[in-house]
């Protein structure tokens, strides 16, 4: 199934935060547009099948959101996260509905889970 939904993140500081998307975990940017010298910047960045946009336009959303990511093994990337100094918020914990959760913030105060469904 193809992802039908793009979550949208604000974020102040485009050199930062794409340091820690694409360093930290692993994203890559698919296109960027910015109307002209200066302006805010809006990003589209993509990590194994599932993609977000980021923009530093106020008008778009607040600083503070949340994306929930599934994803098949989430204690390889707790240690691909850590590998690259990525601090982890949550380290990996089960949770009482049956997954396997990591979370961490992005240098903006977003949150960003990442989960393994475990069987039972």
């Amino acid at each position: 199934m193809s992802q039908t939904v793009i979550p949208q993140l604000r974020i102040t500081r485009a050199a930062a935060s794409l340091q820690f998307y694409v360093h930290g975990l692993g994203f890559m940017v698919d296109w960027q547009h910015q109307v002209g010298a200066g302006a805010p910047l809006f990003i589209q960045l993509t990590r194994s099948g599932q993609t977000i946009f980021l923009t530093e336009r106020a008008g778009d959303c607040e600083v503070g959101g949340a994306v929930y990511f599934s994803v098949p093994d989430v204690d390889e990337c707790y240690r691909k996260f850590h590998a690259s100094g990525v601090a982890i918020a949550n380290p990996p914990k089960m949770t009482p509905w049956g997954t396997r959760e990591i979370v961490v913030t992005d240098p903006d105060g977003n949150r960003l889970r990442f989960s393994t469904a475990v069987a039972r």
